[in-house]
């Protein structure tokens, strides 16, 4: 009787050991992801005159869009939201996930097909791996995924090029509702909609959204976005027409 009390004291210690190394290994895993985010979505070292250059890289001799400096322009893009505090979560938080969701398809075992997203829209079509349908029990499809990004890119490239073109007396808020009502808000329920141009009236001045762009001055940081911004536009314009196209601009 003593030796199976014995015997189960020294099972349950054994349990309770194994259990608390997976406890602490649980705990290694969430610290270093939360470090990996960190790294890729931190707000230091941004540079949003290299970030939009990484966009110019995104087309191929064919003017097809590469996926990898896409998502990394993305990533960029995060990074400078991120300087500008809470206000963007909105996006960002969106974004960073869709971003690890692309990434993963390009880590995947089709990853070629999701060289450019040329390749990824044949591909997914050919193989009926849109989610053409809301709750559909299929897996989420990079067309759906990318389709989120290119939204927000339009609600992007429209806030930064009203902070281009306004004066300096412009108001950010103004700037970013038009900018919002012009995209994204077409897709959000009314009651993100009126929390976010709410938030909106909190925006800091022109001045430093260009400061947080670090390229210099506010005349330089004008004629930065001047010659990057172009080039979102012929991105967005593209994805646009291979999207309209294939019928996918109304995904769920």
């Amino acid at each position: 009787m003593a030796g199976d009390w014995s015997r189960r004291g020294g099972r349950r210690r054994q349990v309770s050991r194994r259990r608390a190394f997976i406890g602490c290994a649980e705990v290694g895993k969430k610290e270093a992801v939360a470090k990996s985010f960190a790294m890729a979505y931190g707000d230091d070292g941004h540079n949003l005159r290299e970030v939009l250059a990484t966009f110019k890289s995104c087309l191929d001799e064919k003017s097809e869009i590469l996926m990898d400096p896409y998502l990394a322009g993305w990533k960029g893009l995060v990074r400078f939201l991120n300087t500008m505090g809470t206000i963007f979560t909105f996006v960002s938080k969106d974004a960073v996930a869709k971003i690890q969701i692309m990434e993963e398809f390009r880590s995947g075992p089709h990853k070629e097909s999701y060289r450019t997203l040329q390749s990824m829209v044949s591909y997914e079509m050919a193989n009926n791996l849109v989610d053409m349908k809301k709750n559909t029990e299929r897996p989420v499809s990079g067309c759906r995924t990318i389709l989120r990004l290119h939204r927000a890119l339009l609600w992007l490239q429209l806030f930064l090029e009203g902070l281009r073109t306004g004066g300096t007396d412009c108001r950010t808020s103004v700037v970013c509702t038009d900018s919002y009502n012009a995209s994204l808000a077409n897709y959000h329920p009314w009651i993100i909609r009126k929390a976010t141009t709410i938030a909106f009236c909190t925006l800091p001045n022109r001045e430093a959204f260009f400061e947080n762009m670090k390229v210099g001055s506010n005349e330089e940081a004008v004629e930065m976005l001047g010659e990057a911004l172009p080039h979102i536009k012929k991105l967005y314009d593209i994805t646009q027409e291979l999207y309209s196209r294939h019928k996918l601009l109304d995904l769920p």
